[in-house]
């Protein structure tokens, strides 16, 4: 327990810091830029995006492989009297997040060059704030600040959808806000009682600390298995509407089809991996005993999106509908592999994530492009693009089989691992997640099909202009990033593993041990031997302070 709780100490540069911070500092000097100058504006937030994302490499290449510990910390006071504090730092699997953030950041930016010619200035600071606060998610060890950061990316993805979108926009923007929203109410409550848990546990040890939102020091007090019931369901709907799971994914398909292309790539990329993260972060170390009792029932709900998302993609005559509802099926297997209980199923879960961002953020943007030439997604409007636009078509096969998960591309590694990591937990279940890899199979290659193949019957598509210099920039970094996965994965995974093989030992369990076993095994230790010597507590709050 000690290693789970340490962390290397910060090196006085506050990189971290730096990086989440640097867009809202970009925002607030787009405020003073000519609201009619598109053209300073675009140029001054790309170089804001694509500094930051240098910047984020400085994590990458500082970070320390091989420890499970927290690096980069920074911690100051915030709010004394209710135990909250600027807490922040990464470990292998929010380093990852954080870089697929500014990534995915500069790579949105530079997309929207022709795509958006309205309220330049409002558009870009929408931008560059959503990026600050969806790194604040990935960074906090706050569990205050966490809440806050989860929150606050609500406003700037409304307005990009209500404002810029397309279609019932207003309608797709408001049914985003309240489902989330809605769904934040009962996950703030789920906080608030570990919150309240550390201070009754600290009251009654006689800590002197008695209040603490520090996520490092909640890992330190055990909860009843029965008080975690109800907070795990209480973080259960925040995280899965936000994943979204089935049944709650219903304002994900408007969401993406309402929205601009930028707001596509961003939900698809960034914000989605914010509930599969709560689940990471919260629900499994602080909450082994109710994990192990509903992973079960997590896992039914899982397979169930992937099929029924794969079962409605099929059916779809709106190439980004057809994507959004893949997506759904896509972030299915994420949550499989999560609630596996695994070393392997934790680690593709983890892995997938940035997979997933990279190849359904592809195929967004992709879709946006010929959407800028046609001004249509219709399917039926399209045929035999192929001949056409044979850069284009290049491009958006290999999207196709990254999202298929081919081997060589990075998808199929994400895949593998979840399959490997659920197998032991359950063969039933594993069998019905490779039924969803075959469906993911059949509508993507059936939409290649229909769009590209064939001959060129519709006039309009006749005279289509192939990828231009900068369309090409956009994508040539993604299709870079799925080969590299895909073909040497052992960075990614070195990364990875060992934060989350020290969750496991957090947990109590074996990495290689199903998920029945293990409950059994904790429940057999009652929760006064999953507790904590006060003196040894104390020890480890000097070591964090």
């Amino acid at each position: 327990m000690l290693e789970s709780i340490s962390y290397q100490q910060s090196i006085g540069f506050p990189l971290l810091s730096i990086v989440m911070f640097l867009p809202i500092a970009g925002a607030i000097l787009l405020l003073f830029f000519n609201s009619k100058n598109h053209q300073s504006i675009r140029h001054f937030a790309f170089i804001v995006a694509l500094v930051d994302f240098i910047a984020s490499l400085g994590l990458l290449l500082n970070f320390k492989q091989g420890v499970a510990h927290m690096q980069f910390v920074e911690k100051f006071a915030w709010i004394p009297a209710i135990g909250a504090s600027y807490h922040i730092g990464v470990d292998g699997i929010s380093l990852l997040l954080v870089l697929l953030t500014t990534f995915t950041g500069a790579i949105v930016v530079l997309s929207t060059w022709k795509a958006i010619d309205t309220q330049v200035k409002e558009f870009m600071i929408c931008i560059l704030l959503i990026q600050t606060f969806m790194m604040g998610v990935f960074v906090s060890l706050d569990a205050l600040m966490f809440y806050l950061f989860f929150e606050a990316q609500l406003l700037p993805m409304y307005l990009i959808i209500g404002i810029w979108g397309g279609g019932r926009r207003i309608y797709s923007s408001m049914k985003f806000f309240i489902y989330t929203l809605v769904g934040s109410l009962p996950m703030v409550l789920g906080l608030l009682g570990i919150y309240f848990n550390y201070h009754n546990y600290a009251v009654a040890h006689n800590f002197s600390v008695q209040y603490t939102f520090n996520l490092l020091e909640l890992f330190l007090v055990p909860i009843d298995p029965q008080w975690q019931v109800w907070i795990f369901w209480a973080l259960f709907l925040g995280f899965a509407i936000k994943v979204p799971m089935f049944p709650f994914h219903t304002w994900l398909p408007d969401a993406h089809t309402d929205a601009p292309t930028a707001g596509s790539v961003i939900l698809a990329g960034i914000l989605l991996k914010m509930g599969a993260y709560g689940f990471v972060r919260f629900s499994l170390p602080l909450l082994p005993s109710a994990t192990y009792r509903f992973a079960p029932i997590v896992l039914a709900l899982s397979v169930i999106g992937i099929l029924y998302g794969a079962w409605v993609a099929m059916n779809q005559e709106d190439m980004k509908k057809l994507i959004a509802y893949s997506s759904v099926s896509h972030m299915g297997y994420i949550t499989l592999g999560i609630f596996a209980i695994t070393l392997n199923g934790l680690m593709g879960g983890v892995l997938q994530m940035i997979n997933h961002g990279l190849s359904t953020g592809a195929l967004f943007l992709l879709i946006g492009m010929i959407y800028e030439r046609r001004h249509t997604r219709m399917i039926k409007d399209y045929g035999g693009l192929f001949k056409v636009l044979p850069i284009y078509t290049a491009f958006f096969a290999v999207a196709m089989f990254s999202s298929m998960g081919v081997p060589g591309l990075n998808g199929f590694v994400g895949e593998i691992l979840i399959l490997m990591g659920t197998y032991p937990t359950s063969r039933l279940f594993t069998a019905l997640a490779v039924l969803g890899v075959l469906a993911c199979a059949g509508y993507l290659l059936w939409l290649f099909q229909r769009v590209f193949l064939g001959k060129v019957t519709n006039p309009k598509n006749k005279g289509l202009k192939d990828l231009d210099l900068r369309e090409i920039v956009v994508l040539v970094p993604i299709v870079i990033m799925m080969f590299w996965i895909g073909l040497y994965p052992t960075p990614f995974i070195n990364i990875i593993k060992p934060s989350v093989e020290q969750m496991l030992k957090q947990m109590k369990t074996k990495p290689n041990t199903s998920m029945v076993e293990s409950y059994n095994a904790a429940m057999q230790k009652p929760i006064e031997k999953l507790s904590f010597h006060k003196d040894l507590i104390n020890e480890h709050r000097s070591i964090i302070n």
